[in-house]
């Protein structure tokens, strides 16, 4: 598995975007992609159902994954990573979430905290904390939200204060995923209330076992159950100056430049759960009958399977669109967002029809499409919900067109 997707890191390394429309994967990409599906075949399809039951996190799949090269894919190759782009670490997205999205936001949770250090992070602290995700399977968090501020982070209200040559943080975090897996953290605190928001905050790396830190309890939340969902408390935590990302009063920026790369990565997501939806009604249409015709005869039925298949096909271009531009080097925000707020709108929709057409068995636990639902929900929340996503998508339109362009 691993060489296979070390070709793919040496051909994304030197790859060159260009201004031409292609739809197809390179050979790389597909082998790419082959070695996350049997992946997911093989470790995740099979257990997610037990994941979902148990609430258990994925200990033993995260190594594997990891043992195959499926974790901390961008980490560059000069700290011990593959170097992957977005689109390619999109293609084992889809793969990993077609099999469990909870599965998969475990993994990917590791990507979204590793970001703000892609970035902004110097070489001793990419060496430090990027180094050693590949030397070892360990998880990581991104620590931003908070209880009162979700989609509006500029109301975060954390605190950093600087003392000699150490920081002191105060405050509270929620909905962090790997939260209590996590052997550091990215975190977004306010280091001066003079400032706006653009100049308010500062990030940190924060080691997990730090004296002050508490962990919260697991959340037991309505999907994705096997994620590791809790609350962070700092009290009076102590963080060295040279854990600073970036420059004092720099924060909010890198926080919000990591969605660039990670929003087209929960979107790949979306579509998986979303295929895999689509897969499975179709399945069940051409087994189940109903006045003497399988229910795909029906036209009611085959005209849903037609508008998931629809939107499947359309979030993925979409996500692939806003990952090559980000891949290209240029400003991929506006697609971004469209991918995520499509995508996961298209999740969702294509998770109930799923339950729909398998009629009351689709209400069921034994059968998969429940959970689909269930697990479904959170993308259109977490990473910005879609109103957010349509409020940036909204206001780079309007900038666009009084700008004249």
């Amino acid at each position: 598995m691993l060489r296979a997707i070390k070709t793919t890191a040496r051909f994304t390394k030197n790859v060159r975007y260009h201004s031409g429309i292609g739809f197809n994967l390179t050979t790389d990409q597909k082998d790419l992609q082959e070695v996350a599906r049997k992946f997911t075949q093989e470790y995740i399809t099979p257990n997610a159902a037990h994941h979902d039951r148990t609430g258990e996190y994925p200990v033993e799949i995260l190594k594997k994954a990891w043992e195959a090269g499926l974790l901390n894919g961008h980490v560059p190759e000069k700290y011990g990573g593959l170097g992957l782009g977005v689109l390619d670490c999109a293609i084992i997205g889809e793969e990993l979430a077609y099999g469990c999205t909870g599965i998969q936001t475990a993994a990917e949770a590791n990507g979204l905290a590793e970001a703000p250090v892609i970035l902004a992070g110097n070489d001793q602290q990419k060496k430090k904390y990027l180094g050693r995700m590949t030397e070892e399977p360990l998880m990581c968090a991104y620590c931003v939200t908070e209880p009162g501020a979700g989609s509006d982070v500029a109301g975060a209200k954390t605190k950093a204060v600087k003392k000699g040559d150490k920081y002191i943080i105060n405050g509270s975090k929620m909905w962090i995923t790997n939260g209590g897996k996590a052997n550091w953290y990215f975190v977004l605190a306010k280091t001066d209330d003079t400032q706006s928001a653009g100049r308010a905050f500062t990030g940190f790396i924060v080691d997990a076992n730090s004296p002050g830190i508490t962990v919260g309890k697991k959340e037991i939340n309505m999907g994705q159950r096997c994620s590791d969902t809790r609350g962070i408390t700092f009290e009076n935590v102590e963080v060295p100056v040279e854990n600073v990302l970036g420059k004092e009063g720099q924060g909010f920026k890198i926080a919000m430049g990591a969605f660039d790369i990670t929003r087209p990565l929960v979107a790949s997501a979306a579509t998986g759960l979303a295929r895999r939806a689509l897969e499975e009604a179709t399945k069940y249409s051409l087994e189940r009958k109903t006045m003497g015709k399988v229910i795909s005869e029906h036209q009611a039925i085959a005209f849903m399977l037609a508008d998931m298949a629809i939107g499947v096909e359309a979030a993925r271009l979409l996500v692939w669109k806003s990952a090559a531009i980000r891949d290209s080097g240029e400003s991929n925000t506006y697609y971004a967002s469209m991918a995520k707020a499509f995508a996961g709108e298209i999740a969702n929709k294509n998770a109930a029809d799923a339950v729909q057409i398998f009629g009351g068995n689709g209400f069921n636990s034994e059968y998969p499409v429940e959970k689909l639902m269930r697990d479904a929900k959170i993308f259109m929340i977490y990473e910005g919900t879609s109103q957010i996503q349509r409020m940036i998508i909204s206001r780079l339109l309007l900038d666009k067109t009084k700008a004249g362009l």
